[in-house]
């Protein structure tokens, strides 16, 4: 599954947070070059609500891990917010933990590749874990969780 791993900065953010008592649960940038914009969603480890106040003394303490990086333009955007409704899932505790809601799985094992299915279990173990779905028609899926390229919590306003 995709994920910020990658990114020079995830080291950087990921050590502050541990400090925090808080985890990173997404990073996004956007922006320009000169002027990047950094969309970064976190989460208490007591998994407690992110409060304004949580999402301020995080960004300070990013704030001041930026503002002493050569490397780091001197404009930047830093956006820091709880994880939010449609919130990733990227780890096999994560899809174990939001067993019984529903969410957005993109995976070439299912019909048309992208499908809102029910989250009805995990099987296996980190390497070879596999995510027990079902679909709107009631058809179930067993999709290991490597071959899942996107899937984030599914968000429906009740009418």
């Amino acid at each position: 599954m995709a994920g910020h791993a990658g990114d020079p900065l995830q080291p950087i953010i990921t050590d502050a947070l541990q400090e925090l008592e808080f985890d990173l649960v997404e990073l996004r940038r956007g922006g320009s070059k000169a002027r990047p914009v950094l969309e970064i969603r976190v989460e208490r480890r007591d998994r407690e609500k992110v409060s304004l106040e949580d999402c301020t003394r995080v960004s300070r303490a990013l704030e001041a891990r930026f503002d002493a990086m050569e490397s780091m333009p001197q404009q930047y955007v830093l956006e820091v917010s709880s994880p939010g409704a449609d919130r990733p899932l990227r780890t096999v505790e994560e899809w174990r933990r939001f067993v019984g809601r529903r969410a957005t799985v993109t995976c070439g094992a299912l019909p048309g590749g992208r499908q809102d299915v029910e989250i009805l279990g995990v099987e296996g173990e980190d390497g070879a874990a596999g995510a027990v779905v079902r679909d709107g028609k009631g058809v179930e899926y067993q999709l290991p969780l490597d071959t899942i390229t996107q899937a984030r919590l599914a968000f429906h306003w009740k009418r």
